[in-house]
């Protein structure tokens, strides 16, 4: 009798452990909300909504929507702290962090003296595609080309060849568009200059022929 009562003992305790294990795991890790926002917030490449942050944070979406105010005062320089060079907007229903419009021409300047390398062949051709598409969205690009193009688009923008030109209100997705600099660069004066697409494209004759 002595032997059932502690193997029940036991038993319960295990559960009751078991338990507390698989509620701290359910929790998820306990982070500092403004830090994890921080940190989202450095690789995201689009607009966040409130609620995917919650999801990725775990955390209620009213507590992610104080913390986000809470970020944009403190880059705004509201309080003792100084006024950042960066701010968190609101783009499409979501957040991102974005380059303070007084630092522009300086980010612009870095840009063009630290990349003078030439365009590689896949930026070339997702430039291509935006520029004959234009306002095209990362996903319809990638869907042309049949390859994840997030790095390319990235360097494009860093490069000032193309710009967000506006952003989906139902899906979120930023559509982009060339610039004056690629105008510049190519020698014209506008898209309307760029030469007919259709001439240069296959239209799969040769296979064709091959098999003749």
């Amino acid at each position: 009798m002595e032997t059932n009562t502690a193997e029940t003992n036991t038993a319960t305790t295990g559960a009751a452990l078991a338990d507390t294990a698989l509620d701290e795991f359910d929790a998820g890790p306990v982070v500092d909300l403004a830090r994890g926002l921080e940190a989202i917030f450095m690789v995201a490449d689009e607009p966040q909504s409130l609620v995917s942050l919650a999801v990725a944070l775990n955390a209620p979406v009213a507590e992610i929507r104080q913390t986000i105010t809470a970020l944009c005062a403190d880059f705004d320089g509201e309080g003792d702290g100084p006024r950042r060079g960066f701010e968190l907007r609101e783009v499409g229903g979501g957040w991102r962090i974005y380059v303070r419009a007084d630092y522009d021409a300086a980010v612009r300047d870095f840009v063009y003296t630290q990349n003078p390398s030439r365009l590689s062949q896949a930026a070339l051709e997702t430039l291509a595609v935006i520029a004959y598409k234009q306002p095209i969205s990362r996903g319809s690009v990638a869907a042309v080309r049949a390859v994840n193009v997030d790095s390319v688009v990235r360097t494009l923008l860093g490069r000032g060849l193309i710009t967000e030109a506006f952003t989906d209100n139902e899906t979120g997705a930023i559509h982009y568009e060339t610039t004056e600099l690629m105008l510049v660069q190519l020698g014209i004066n506008s898209i309307a200059e760029l030469p007919p697409i259709s001439p240069l494209l296959s239209d799969g004759s040769d296979g064709f022929d091959e098999q003749r």
